[in-house]
């Protein structure tokens, strides 16, 4: 196989490096990757933000084969998979975001509490079943979570957020975080007043075409 761009490399610096700087994941914790030919690139397994570099990101083939100086990620299944069954998706982010995490501790997904859960592509955001992190059972719960979705939590783990590239899952990864702050705000005064479907369709109807140009 080719070497990937050296341009996506270094783009996966940089995204590694920003979610350290914003604080949705510290020290060895999350992975990021991005689709690359048959396969993808991804962060290695085991290295601080601080410590990585372009040389150090590893190709997985489509067959699941690693080429590298270094081993992949060990959750580099649910990106693989990911990326096979989502044709939409260009990039994948997986951090242990504080408030995400904190929810996903609880086995609890995020509701309709706000208008703007739309942005992850549905009428909630879902947290994935439990599974020993690294595994396949992760990767199919991860998978039956994001199925109509652009991200979802993972039980007693993290986040996911996927994007067509890699500034879009970014973005996306911010969202939710913010999103998941403002529910843990919102509970500790109690339930929230969830949306109903009606508006959610609503709602994610006007999304279709929101931040579009105007036709003329």
């Amino acid at each position: 196989m080719s070497l990937p761009p050296r341009a996506l490399r270094f783009d996966l610096l940089r995204v590694t490096a920003e979610l350290a700087r914003l604080g949705l994941n510290r020290g060895t914790a999350g992975n990021v990757s991005v689709r690359f030919e048959d396969g993808l690139l991804i962060t290695p397994s085991g290295v601080p933000a601080a410590r990585l570099s372009p040389p150090l990101m590893v190709e997985i083939d489509g067959r699941g084969r690693f080429h590298g100086e270094a081993a992949p990620s060990s959750e580099w299944r649910f990106h693989r998979d990911i990326y096979a069954s989502r044709a939409d998706v260009g990039a994948v982010i997986h951090t242990h975001a504080p408030f995400c995490t904190a929810l996903a501790c609880q086995r609890r997904g995020i509701p309709a509490f706000h208008y703007m859960i739309a942005v992850a592509g549905g009428k909630d955001i879902r947290c994935a079943d439990y599974a020993t992190f690294g595994s396949q059972a992760l990767s199919d719960a991860a998978l039956a979570a994001l199925e109509g979705r652009r991200a979802c939590l993972l039980a007693n783990h993290g986040m996911i957020a996927t994007g067509r590239d890699l500034d879009a899952a970014l973005k996306l990864a911010q969202e939710v975080e913010e999103l998941a702050e403002q529910f843990w705000r919102v509970l500790q005064i109690g339930e929230p007043i969830v949306l109903d479907d009606a508006e959610m369709d609503r709602v994610l109807e006007k999304f279709r075409t929101y931040g579009q140009p105007r036709k003329v």
